[in-house]
């Protein structure tokens, strides 16, 4: 397993003091009599809208502390991006993000709103980093992954701190599930804290990247493709040096939801807990109600980000036919 532990995500947690916000945790609609109790860690309430707040945070701290400070660039699906650009300016220093031609415009619109320089490259998160290899390579700009980085991970970790210190009995945290940034960082936190505690990770069915890496025994490409659950595109990386590891060795279990269920956990996180939401964050009740997520005890979802394309998402609410590529979702369960 890779050498970082807890003390790791301790300190990271000194260092976003003042930029990274404690999110509440409240009780969930889909709770009730004879049901497990559920709550929602509600990450979408951090000033970007997104729990990468606290990974990028931590990261330009540490940068910054070392005296790296000619600017920083990212590959991103929009969420880590933005978080980037946010966690520089506070810092005064400058932002460059690579992102695909698959990011909403939404996303793009909010990272320049903060003052980076946004590149778009390629049709994959492989392709876009390509460009922020150049940009490394010839500016001399420091790299800040999304994920695969010991100090993102760390921050992420502050999230278990905080649901284990807001609600010690629990017995389960679900965590939508991507390049493995925050599970990891997650499931280190928690598992060093409370080590009978169950970790779910949840993912889309088209282009899961670390749950078919778990399943080969080492990092393997897939062919990202449009979901509902944009912010879990994206590969974990052929030379993955960490979240690749943390994963396979403390996630206890991987679900993965079709874009159908996805859009219908969406519908669900709006309708019955009145949240805002991506798709990304709508995984833990995608596989609830279609039965694939069973609980036995107090559990947390994890509510990752509120950045969502409202065109797109008012259609969902409103039952409407949602397009992604060649697969049509709608109203009603008919794919």
């Amino acid at each position: 397993m890779p050498n970082l532990n807890l003390s790791d995500i301790f300190a990271a947690r000194q260092r976003v003091v003042g930029v990274v916000q404690t999110t509440p945790l409240v009780p969930s609609a889909l709770s009730g009599p004879g049901k497990a109790p559920i709550s929602l860690k509600l990450e979408c309430m951090q000033p970007t809208g997104a729990f990468k707040l606290r990974g990028a945070a931590n990261t330009v701290a540490v940068h910054q502390s070392e005296g790296r400070t000619a600017g920083f660039v990212s590959v991103s699906t929009g969420n880590h991006g933005r978080a980037v650009a946010y966690a520089a300016e506070r810092a005064r220093l400058n932002a460059t993000i690579c992102l695909s031609e698959l990011v909403p415009d939404v996303k793009v619109k909010a990272i320049e709103a903060l003052g980076a320089e946004v590149v778009r490259a390629g049709r994959s998160q492989d392709e876009a980093q390509l460009e922020a290899d150049r940009l490394v390579r010839e500016k001399g700009l420091i790299e800040i992954p999304p994920f695969d980085d010991r100090h993102v991970i760390a921050g992420q970790g502050t999230v278990g701190l905080e649901l284990l210190e807001q609600a010690p009995d629990l017995d389960c945290i679900v965590i939508p599930l991507s390049g493995g940034g925050l599970a990891a960082g997650v499931a280190l936190a928690a598992k060093a804290i409370k080590p009978s505690i169950r970790l779910v990770g949840i993912s889309m069915d088209r282009g899961a990247a670390m749950q078919a890496s778990l399943t080969a025994g080492k990092p393997v490409e897939v062919e990202e493709l449009p979901s509902l659950a944009d912010s879990l595109g994206g590969g974990i990386g052929l030379s993955n040096r960490f979240t690749f590891a943390l994963c396979r060795d403390l996630l206890d279990e991987v679900i993965l939801v079709s874009e159908q269920e996805i859009y219908d956990g969406m519908r669900a996180l709006y309708r019955e807990d009145r949240i805002v939401a991506e798709g990304a964050s709508a995984v833990g009740h995608a596989a609830l109600l279609v039965g694939k997520l069973e609980l036995d005890g107090p559990t947390a979802f994890l509510i990752t980000g509120r950045n969502v394309d409202m065109g797109q998402f008012s259609a969902v609410i409103a039952g409407e036919t949602v397009r992604l590529g060649n697969l049509e979702v709608r109203g009603g369960g008919h794919a």
